[in-house]
């Protein structure tokens, strides 16, 4: 009598193993379309761009799951062939706005340092910063001027916010949120474009020149963002361009700045606040 061996589950596996695995799973040749998770890669150009099927047994990434624990094969523009898993490559931006950071060589070499050997003890994290004393003592939710918030360096940015005040009337003082609890270093927030009369703070995302904006560790991070002005008394309405999927139940995905899109959010400005509420401060 044979007894089948149970499968190792949460640990990663060749992506010939996995896909087999998924073959005899759901007794098909093709357990996954192509095309199946376009819509989930769309938002990492970067990704797409390293992922070749004839590193992977000619299996595409659209094929696969972004959460799959699966270890695939990648090369980055520079030609550094490398192994990671789904997770570990979505998870790679972070501070370093570089190219590099996509590719585990290149990011060494861009810092000057060799890759870490399998098996070595992992680099101590570096002290966690205290927490900045410029933020004013006010009421949590309060907006304000902010000493510490960065200057807006995006035109893209700047022709929304001007775009918006033509067709309603708003506060542009403020820059930042006083928030209950610290977002990094700081005990506030800085959303791109805020109205005060509302208590509704918009953000203008796009993944960038690399792609390293708005997704990995930095869409972890917008979350978190969302979650504490929310906490606020705030609402939170993202733009979601260059193929980036909506984070909150009030984002707006675009292609690029348009009438048709401002007309879009205003209307979901009223069903964040009401029609009168909003209607009152058209221009």
């Amino acid at each position: 009598m044979s007894v089948a061996l149970p499968t190792l589950t949460g640990m990663p596996e060749p992506v010939e193993a996995w896909w087999a695995r998924r073959q005899f799973s759901r007794g098909t040749d093709v357990p996954y379309a192509v095309g199946t998770y376009r819509a989930e890669w769309s938002s990492y150009p970067v990704l797409v761009r390293q992922y070749h099927p004839d590193l992977n047994s000619g299996i595409t990434l659209t094929q696969i799951p972004p959460v799959a624990e699966v270890f695939l094969q990648w090369q980055c523009d520079v030609g550094h062939v490398f192994v990671a898993t789904p997770a570990e490559q979505r998870a790679r931006p972070g501070r370093e706005r570089r190219r590099s950071s996509w590719c585990p060589e290149c990011a060494a070499l861009a810092v000057g340092r060799t890759p870490r050997a399998a098996g070595s003890p992992p680099k101590p994290k570096r002290p966690t910063k205290p927490l900045c004393g410029k933020t004013p003592d006010l009421p949590v939710g309060t907006p304000f001027v902010s000493a510490c918030a960065p200057v807006p360096a995006s035109s893209v940015e700047a022709e929304l916010r001007m775009e918006l005040a033509a067709r309603l009337a708003f506060d542009e003082t403020p820059n930042a949120v006083r928030l209950a609890q610290p977002f990094f270093e700081h005990v506030e927030a800085w959303p791109d474009i805020l109205l005060p009369e509302l208590r509704v703070a918009i953000e203008y995302d796009s993944t960038g020149r690399h792609g390293l904006e708005h997704v990995g560790r930095r869409e972890q991070a917008d979350r978190r963002k969302d979650r504490l002005l929310r906490n606020a008394g705030w609402e939170v309405v993202r733009v979601r361009t260059g193929k980036l999927q909506p984070l909150g139940p009030h984002d707006v995905v675009a292609g690029a700045l348009s009438k048709s899109l401002y007309g879009r959010l205003l209307d979901e400005l009223r069903v964040i606040r009401g029609p009168l509420l909003v209607d009152a401060y058209l221009r």
